[in-house]
């Protein structure tokens, strides 16, 4: 019987409902129950029954209402194109290093190592000591911990010579990541409009970095060597530039590995024009076949800024990154990061200080240098044997990636796209030029999962580059 009114009372609704405005409000449950000669219950239910039809909605202490029917329409977002303006600086487009592949796809493209290169144990168990911390519920200073400070200077005054000046924990600024730093130490030592001198190739990020900061990137031709000392000397003398980033060890996208007498004769350099290098030691926990030296340990003038990265051999969870520099510079670049981001999570601060601090630390990167040289390796290999047309020009001691060169006729957007398809990722070397590209590149990562695909990986690369010579 009380379906059969329930029912009955639905079909009345509805009717009503039929001729109403959207938002009328319904009669009240009282009214109902006099009007059809049921009980509230049954009542409640044939509401029940109309709401999840969507035909009307519950409001609780006010009442039951009209559903509104929302028109759909496309959205219009025009008016913000007059409100916006036209942008200062045009930004480069994300990378593709940070796009997150198929699970099934064989990825050759990533700027980070794969899980199992990562010292996962270490991680979790320095989040769980951090979550029980003062980190996790307090205010760190603004350049940092103190002992992360004074780890980041000790690491760098262990490969300062007797002769040198090594850096006093209070010349450290703790960033979220190294790309804060860059911004941060370009905006502060450079500013917008004025000329940066850059490797090119160099890192997407830093190109990315200087357009945010309207700083004006100009490149410096770098090769297997590194930097030309002559170009570079040019470089300065036309641009008047007081500032030049560079990765000396283990350059990304290239691998390459500045000598001690390139060192030596860039900080010369710089010292001569009363400059900045600003030095990106991004693989410093990476290497390979060398150890990486700071520029920064042969510094005793304030001349490098000195950026040291965790983000990449910690976790990528982790983004902790350490900036060096002295005297006002480093208090104009500590200004810069208050505004910006004002102090750093005091809990990811102490989880990178636990792991790089635990004597398992240094057993896990001797592991780590084993397992990277292993995958290096097996892609250079692969790439030999399924990919004649390509050139290595480094076989890098160091970092995550190989830098490809292809036939120069080759297309390469047709190539990335082609291969995709085929399941394979790569990264089109364009990113890595702040000018126009002078030849066809791939930068291809070895520290991605799943290395014994790496061969199919490289026999599509050939496949499909095969394809285009047809």
């Amino acid at each position: 019987m009380n379906d059969d009114s329930s029912a009955r009372i639905v079909a009345g609704l509805r009717e009503w409902i039929a001729s109403a405005t959207p938002g009328a409000k319904l009669p009240s449950t009282r009214s109902l129950v006099a009007r059809y000669g049921a009980s509230p219950v049954t009542v409640q239910k044939a509401l029940r029954t109309l709401a999840s039809q969507g035909m009307v909605e519950s409001r609780p202490g006010v009442g039951t209402f009209v559903r509104t029917v929302r028109t759909v329409r496309p959205n219009d977002y025009g008016w913000q194109t007059a409100a916006l303006g036209a942008p200062r600086h045009r930004t480069p487009r994300t990378s593709a290093a940070l796009r997150t592949a198929p699970n099934d796809a064989v990825a050759l493209h990533s700027g980070y190592p794969d899980r199992e290169l990562l010292p996962e144990r270490l991680v979790r168990t320095a989040f769980a000591r951090a979550a029980r911390g003062a980190g996790a519920l307090g205010r760190p200073p603004s350049a940092g911990l103190p002992d992360l400070q004074a780890w980041f200077a000790a690491e760098l005054g262990a490969a300062t010579p007797a002769w040198g000046a090594p850096p006093a924990p209070s010349d450290v600024i703790v960033f979220p990541g190294s790309q804060s730093g860059l911004g941060s130490a370009f905006r502060a030592l450079v500013g917008a409009g004025r000329p940066l001198l850059v490797e090119s190739p160099t890192y997407w990020g830093a190109i990315l970095a200087a357009a945010q900061a309207g700083v004006r990137v100009v490149p410096v031709p770098s090769g297997t060597g590194g930097p030309d000392p002559d170009d570079l000397a040019r470089a300065f003398e036309q641009t008047g530039a007081r500032a030049f980033y560079a990765q000396p060890n283990f350059t990304n996208p290239t691998g390459v590995r500045w000598s001690p007498d390139l060192a030596d004769r860039v900080l010369d350099l710089v010292r001569r024009h009363g400059a900045f290098l600003i030095e990106d030691d991004w693989a410093h926990d990476l290497g390979i076949a060398a150890d990486p030296v700071p520029v920064a340990s042969r510094d005793d003038g304030g001349h490098v800024v000195y950026l040291r990265s965790l983000t990449k051999s910690v976790s990528p969870a982790v983004r902790i990154a350490g900036v060096i520099a002295r005297g006002p510079a480093r208090e104009r670049v500590l200004a810069d990061a208050q505004a910006e981001s004002m102090y750093v999570s005091g809990i990811l601060q102490a989880v990178a200080l636990d792991v790089v601090t635990q004597p398992a630390w240094g057993t896990h990167l001797r592991g780590l240098r084993r397992r990277l040289a292993a995958r290096r390796d097996l892609l250079i290999g692969a790439l030999r044997e399924h990919v004649p047309a390509a050139r290595l020009e480094t076989v890098p001691q160091g970092g995550l990636n190989l830098w490809v060169r292809l036939p120069d006729a080759t297309d390469l957007a047709r190539l990335v796209r082609d291969c995709e398809t085929a399941g394979v990722v790569v990264a089109p070397g364009d990113e890595w030029f702040p000018a126009e590209p002078t030849g066809v590149h791939l930068r291809l990562n070895y520290s991605g999962p799943n290395p014994g695909a790496f061969p199919d990986g490289a026999r599509v690369i050939g496949e499909m580059l095969a394809r285009q010579a047809r």
